[in-house]
């Protein structure tokens, strides 16, 4: 038997006491998960919420990124696994009706409360076995918000401290069949960036428009070119957007011209030259109908998540070790939607993988971010399933010397 093939039986008899040792910790993980759905706490806030996972966890754990926290339990020395949960929830007012349900006016309605319990029970039920490489367990906050909690965890070196080779991560997914993980190798969400421009005039008079400067028409005229700079600008091969969500103009009143008008706007891509080439005809864009109409304007462009690779290597094992757990593979859930998980995935191997969900009195599951969305309890064990099966295709690339 050569030194790889007796590795990966090691890995086979590890999974197979790790998932039997899982199902073990459900009942505490559900209960924690209750518990954590109940008392949510926005992006910068969570110092409450990392107290009790780290509490759940026994382990002993650092602080990062301000209200973060990260640990590693196996060997001391030598290559990790970063295993990752976010901390924070949405300023979304609860409508599920749940017994639990939030009632501070924030939500975790993009389920990081099931990944929250996952982790735990993923970690409980490791702790008696013999893991061949270290699993770092990464609490990270403001996954929802900037500045990104993952870019402060990638920038303070905790990573190389900790040794980290490979990094997953699990994310619920109402639209990926219950069931079912969706993983997928490349590209499987966009680089994010947030546009504001304003666009300034002069106010006066409505009757007078010949003696303001009127920003509101170029406003106008700048929010319906958006999507077509788009379209002259990136490979339709290549998927990326512009979408506005917010303009504002003066006050109002029918007849008060304003000096400035505001648009905000969220750029999506999935190729570095595209993001680039965008900001830069964003920017064109802007100053060339403000010139037009005698105003000026000014972008601004805040930079958020880059594109979300998943490593090859690491989705082909990932694969392998959820078939052999009895989780099915479906298609790769591709999107133009955005996690700072990327930032990982830019400094080591990284996968990202999407867990079908159900949620009871719902033929169709809402969509994430939605005041209804809540996945039924058993989404805990396929995360934690997905994490397992992740920690196992990281621990295999190590060992075949693929990071």
């Amino acid at each position: 038997m050569t030194t790889v093939q007796h590795a990966i039986d090691t890995l086979e008899d590890l999974r197979r006491d790790w998932l039997s040792a899982l199902h073990a910790e459900l009942p505490d993980a559900i209960a924690l998960r209750h518990r954590l759905h109940a008392q949510p706490r926005l992006s910068g806030g969570e110092e409450d919420t990392a107290a009790t996972i780290e509490h759940a966890l026994g382990i002993s754990m650092e602080r990062l990124a301000d209200t973060g926290r990260i640990g590693r339990v196996g060997p001391s020395e030598g290559p990790s696994v970063l295993l990752r949960a976010e901390l924070d929830a949405l300023p979304v007012t609860e409508a599920t009706g749940a017994p639990y349900a939030a009632t501070n006016g924030a939500m975790h309605a993009c389920g990081h409360d099931v990944h929250q319990a996952a982790l735990v029970a993923v970690v409980r039920a490791c702790r008696t076995l013999s893991l061949p490489v270290g699993l770092v367990v990464l609490l990270q906050p403001r996954e929802e918000t900037y500045p990104s909690g993952a870019r402060d965890a990638v920038q303070s070196g905790a990573l190389t401290r900790y040794g980290v080779a490979a990094a997953a991560g699990a994310h619920v997914h109402p639209t990926v069949p219950a069931g079912t993980v969706a993983t997928g190798a490349g590209v499987v969400n966009a680089a994010a960036d947030e546009v504001e421009i304003l666009v300034t005039g002069r106010g006066g008079h409505g009757a007078y428009p010949h003696r303001a400067a009127d920003p509101i028409a170029a406003a106008a005229h700048i929010v319906l070119a958006l999507p077509e700079l788009v379209r002259r600008t990136v490979s339709p091969m290549r998927p990326a957007t512009v979408s506005v969500g917010h303009v504002q103009s003066g006050q109002p009143s029918a007849n008060v011209l304003p000096d400035q008008a505001r648009i905000l706007a969220t750029m999506r891509t999935t190729d570095a030259q595209d993001r680039s080439d965008v900001q830069d005809q964003v920017r064109l864009l802007a100053s060339s109908q403000a010139e037009a109409f005698g105003l000026t304007s000014t972008v601004t462009i805040t930079a958020g998540e880059p594109v979300l690779y998943n490593h090859p290597a690491l989705v082909e094992r990932m694969d392998d070790w959820l078939v052999r757990s009895g989780i099915d593979v479906t298609e790769p859930m591709r999107s133009l939607g955005a996690d700072d998980f990327s930032f990982f995935g830019e400094v080591v191997p990284a996968v990202m993988s999407f867990v079908g969900v159900t949620v009871a009195g719902h033929d169709e599951a809402p969509e994430l971010h939605h005041p209804r969305f809540l996945p039924d309890d058993d989404a805990i064990l396929d995360v934690a399933t997905a994490l397992v099966a992740a920690y196992l295709a990281g621990a295999e690339i190590i060992h075949l010397g693929l990071t």
